[in-house]
């Protein structure tokens, strides 16, 4: 069916090229009514289609391997490698691999979501289908700004429609009070009697599927907000009042896309066809970093999500990889080199309970959600109607550790295991920042959004992490904290490109940073 998505993208790409024709009557004489065109094209194809891409499920792993492996994971500590090709482990610069989600985001994420908001527009029949689209673009791109900075946003995606060939890069400030306002009109805008989309891979099939999109609109707006905690607390403030309330409620409303192993190239889980291949699967592992902290406390999870070569989930028998090692054979940076080294098999690897073409790629749960709140309320004061930390935390770090049930029923954690380790490890409000958000850590890693988990980092500086020293890395010894702009952008828009680039605190580097990443 997702292959079906695709060829019908590519007849609609076709007939919105020949619509730019300015002969008269050009279309009345030239246009093929079975085809598809703007005005008989279905716009859920558009929703699947910009999903599908948002998790990596296209062009072989392109992005999600370079991007959301190779070095958000490994730079935030959370897998760690030995395999010289990949270089966020050692924050050596790959211009190609860090331009690579730039490349695939835009034609392929953003291009589909941009189409579908149009083509919806002042459409009844598409009431909420429209809505949906305009969550989706704001999250789609919140990533990409995330990553780069400042980037094409507004006019992003609409060239066909506004004649745009050369998008300016909008301020990162801007597009966040843009995004901002586009997660809250449209969750205000979206009605449970109206269009229930069909092609919604997130909800689909669920008979609260809107009251689930206004959730999920709310929570991102949370998290959008919290992102401003250290450039605008001001600005954070405002908006996680708004979110009070009307954000998730339990890993039921969690967003997830089901992939699917025998339905072909667009629809498996790609960050684990990546770890299935080789070098990867004998050599990507979990990072010495969240090993031992679920060692050291006693984490249910990790019986769940790693296991050793042998298939030994026991989790005593755990044991992470320390981050910046090679396998060069010199002294010092080989990993035989490594205190405690036995094996390479000794270390611990995603285990076959999440390491399945068919596991499912979760966008937002529940868990971040509380997590987020927990963040706010011990953060920041003053907000009209925010609860105690303690409870957001108690309720993020629960949810973190029972919502795993979608990748396999073997993975369920119960509640009781859960509460058995809240027990253990009450929060402690002097404390409280480091606690939320080194569980914020753990979660984005067994979600494999290691995005997510680099932008939390940057926001925050929580957890501690010790920068590897490797000869020949471009950032002085610290962790990376953006990614450069594609190169081919000189050439392509370079008007905007150097406005942007110039502008970039730090430099157009690895070790510049983006708005919201206040030094």
């Amino acid at each position: 069916m997702k292959n079906k998505f695709i060829k019908l993208l590519g007849l609609f790409s076709a007939t919105v090229t020949l619509y730019t024709s300015c002969t008269k009557d050009f279309d009345e004489l030239n246009t093929d009514p079975t085809a598809y065109n703007p005005t008989n094209f279905e716009p859920n194809y558009l929703l699947t289609t910009a999903q599908l891409a948002y998790t990596g499920s296209f062009d072989f792993s392109y992005e999600t391997w370079r991007g959301n492996l190779i070095y958000s994971s490994t730079m935030m500590q959370q897998l760690s490698t030995v395999i010289g090709y990949w270089a966020g482990d050692k924050y050596i610069l790959n211009a190609d691999y860090t331009a690579a989600y730039w490349f695939v985001a835009y034609p392929e994420q953003v291009k589909p979501v941009a189409d579908l908001v149009e083509l919806t527009r002042n459409k009844a029949q598409y009431k909420n289908l429209h809505q949906i689209g305009r969550i989706m673009r704001a999250m789609i791109l919140q990533r990409i700004t995330d990553l780069y900075g400042d980037v094409p946003y507004s006019a992003a995606g609409l060239g066909y429609y506004s004649g745009t060939y050369f998008p300016v890069y909008d301020k990162q400030q801007d597009i966040y009070t843009d995004i901002i306002k586009e997660y809250e009109e449209a969750a205000i805008a979206l009605d449970p009697a109206a269009d229930k989309p069909n092609g919604d891979a997130f909800y689909r099939g669920k008979t609260d599927q809107i009251e689930k999109w206004k959730k999920l609109a709310y929570s991102l707006m949370l998290r959008a907000g919290m992102r401003l905690s250290k450039v605008d607390p001001a600005k954070a403030q405002a908006t996680v009042a708004k979110a009070i309330g009307k954000t998730m409620q339990s890993n039921d409303d969690n967003a997830y896309l089901v992939h699917d192993e025998a339905g072909g190239r667009p629809t498996v889980n790609r960050n684990f066809q990546v770890l299935q291949g080789q070098p990867e699967a004998d050599y990507v592992k979990w990072s010495k970093k969240l090993i031992d902290f679920m060692k050291d406390n006693n984490d249910p999870r990790l019986g769940v999500i790693a296991q050793v070569n042998n298939g030994d989930r026991t989790p005593a028998n755990q044991k992470g990889m320390p981050n910046g090692y090679d396998l060069s054979g010199v002294a010092g940076r080989d990993i035989s080199s490594a205190p405690g080294y036995t094996t390479m098999a000794a270390y611990s690897k995603p285990s076959s309970l999440l390491n399945k073409l068919n596991a499912p790629t979760f966008v937002f749960t529940y868990g971040e959600s509380e997590l987020l709140l927990a963040d706010a309320a011990a953060r920041l004061t003053g907000i009209p109607g925010i609860g105690a930390a303690a409870t957001y935390y108690n309720n993020g770090v629960k949810a973190a550790i029972t919502y795993m049930a979608p990748y396999d029923a073997a993975a369920a954690i119960s509640a009781t295991a859960a509460d058995t380790y809240l027990a253990a490890h009450p929060y402690v409000a002097g404390s409280g920042l480091e606690m939320i958000n080194t569980q914020y850590f753990a979660l984005t890693a067994t979600m494999f959004d290691f995005y997510e988990g680099w932008s939390n980092w940057r926001r925050t500086n929580i957890p501690n992490l010790t920068p590897v020293v490797y000869p020949g890395n471009v950032t002085n010894g610290t962790v990376p904290r953006r990614f450069p702009y594609p190169l081919s952008e000189a050439n392509t828009n370079p008007t905007n490109y150097k406005v942007a680039h110039d502008a970039v605190p730090g430099g157009d580097l690895l070790i510049g940073r983006v708005w919201w990443d206040k030094q």
